[in-house]
């Protein structure tokens, strides 16, 4: 089953974000109300995600190749284009708005919250929405 490294990493990945507390959208808001009562914590999680990261990944591509696959998939376009600040903006926008990005709003499904289903719910039909307009070539 090739399936189940992605599966572990992502259990991984729900299990961090529960303990941090970012599957927690009032404390995610709480971050960027920084004229406010603002929360620090995602600072914190974002930095120590920033330090390994930047230890970790020259160490890692310095192997020929991911233990779990046959090559690395590292991106190779370096500009930004309208697509991307687009994209970034309706994300950052919906972030900011709701206090849930993709992947702690999948963790936070198992809160059984409607609107956190809702959010998913949107977030589905915004990703079929892009596959459709791309299809066409609009976007």
């Amino acid at each position: 089953m090739k399936a189940w490294p992605a599966i572990v990493a992502g259990m991984l990945f729900g299990v961090g974000l529960t303990l941090s507390g970012m599957s927690d959208p009032l404390k995610v808001l709480g971050f960027l109300d920084v004229s406010g009562d603002w929360i620090p914590d995602l600072a914190l999680v974002m930095g120590g995600a920033l330090l390994l990261s930047a230890a970790a990944t020259p160490w890692i591509l310095k192997r020929p190749a991911p233990r779990f696959a046959s090559q690395f998939h590292v991106p190779t376009i370096r500009s930004i284009d309208q697509r991307l600040a687009i994209g970034a903006i309706l994300f950052g926008v919906g972030w900011g708005l709701s206090g849930y990005c993709p992947g702690p709003a999948i963790v936070s499904l198992l809160y059984g919250y409607q609107s956190t289903m809702i959010f998913c719910l949107a977030m589905v039909a915004g990703m079929l929405l892009e596959a459709a307009l791309r299809r066409s070539k609009i976007a």
